[in-house]
């Protein structure tokens, strides 16, 4: 196979809560392992686990000087010998890619398997024009359906995350039709959270400190919303409720989902358990929480994490944006990655709207 060499540019985190800076690279595809391949990056989705990393000094698996981003969605132009048939294909990396072999994968608990692969963390991410990744578990885009859906590829790059990771939660949780589903926090994970759980037939209330956040999980499916701000976690408990009673809902089994990665949002989605609901903890905190854990007993319930999203559920997660049962396009934003630091800065101080998708090429 003909050896390639890509230069890469790329905008790497040097110090914790320092801006990133734009560097200048070569990759030299005759070093790379047979199952790499090189990833012409489309777009890379800011998620709040980078702002964790750049902010908050939570620990990447390789030291920085590191590129971050695991939200990546773009064209394959290199493929090592394992993976030649990927050459040239539309793609969404997962952002987490199990080895597939270990005892864990093969009990199909790859998400938490000891040598999987977190891009941005692990190795360089996809704040970049080019990205090496290991060709395992690529999913492919069928390019006709992306043109059909309006959509362009860097718009998908938050499948990655914002919402294979809600699908995964939603998936191992077991809802069904006729469910009640509850998520603390309808940002960007719990906001496609909301739209996934609706589109599998289940009835979505939202939580939120954020009246537009609320707004726009309306919008896009809850059939009921709840204002959070200032409001005891026993009190929002009661209004659901009643809620519950009103509209016939089953008062038991219910589906709640923590999206909201801050500790009051942990505190009320435990609040809020009933007899046989599962508690799905989704979202991410250094801070830690005091429950009284003999709820779990005395109700019966179910309390489990969940940790990315394995790469066999995305095609399923792809089929649902591409026939518009989940939107995305009003929920992102596309910016040129080299306002890179703005946006950090502004998605840090909470002034971004929407999910913002970092663009190496000008469009």
């Amino acid at each position: 196979m003909t050896d390639t060499e890509f230069d890469i540019a790329s905008w790497r985190a040097v110090e914790v809560g320092k801006p990133m800076v734009r560097a200048e690279g070569r990759v030299k595809t005759k070093e790379l392992a047979p199952t790499d391949v090189v990833v012409e990056v489309a777009g890379c989705g800011v998620c709040h686990t980078d702002l964790g990393f750049l902010y908050d000094g939570v620990r990447t698996g390789k030291p920085m000087p590191l590129t971050l981003g695991h939200e990546i969605a773009g064209r394959v132009v290199w493929a090592g010998d394992a993976h030649q048939g990927m050459r040239d294909k539309a793609v969404v990396i997962p952002a987490v890619i199990p080895c597939g072999e270990c005892s864990l994968c093969r009990a199909g608990r790859g998400s938490i398997c000891r040598k999987q692969v977190f891009l941005g963390s692990d190795l360089d991410g996809g704040f970049a024009t080019h990205v090496v990744a290991p060709g395992r578990g690529l999913c492919v885009v069928d390019e006709a359906r992306l043109a059909s859906s309006g959509l362009v590829l860097s718009e998908l790059s938050v499948l990655a995350d914002a919402i294979s990771t809600p699908f995964q939660a939603i998936q191992r949780a077991g809802l069904g039709r006729g469910d009640l589903a509850i998520f603390v926090g309808a940002g960007g994970v719990g906001g496609f959270g909301v739209q996934i759980a609706k589109a599998l037939g289940a009835d979505v209330i939202a939580i939120d400190v954020s009246a537009d956040k609320l707004a726009r999980a309306e919008q896009y499916g809850a059939s009921l919303t709840i204002l959070s701000k200032d409001v005891d976690a026993g009190d929002v408990r009661k209004r659901v409720q009643a809620a519950v009673k009103e509209r016939g809902w089953s008062p038991y089994s219910w589906k709640i989902f923590e999206t909201s990665g801050h500790p009051a949002g942990q505190l009320l989605a435990f609040t809020l358990l009933t007899f046989g609901a599962t508690l799905s903890v989704v979202g991410y905190t250094l801070d830690k929480v005091t429950v009284r854990l003999s709820n779990l007993m005395a109700f019966d319930a179910t309390a489990q994490g969940n940790w990315g999203c394995l790469p066999e559920h995305y095609p399923a997660a792809l089929d649902l944006i591409l026939d518009g049962r989940i939107s995305v396009r009003p929920l992102v934003e596309r910016r040129p990655l080299d306002s890179i630091n703005e946006t950090f800065e502004a998605l840090h101080h909470g002034g971004l709207a929407k999910r913002p998708i970092l663009e190496p090429v000008s469009r």
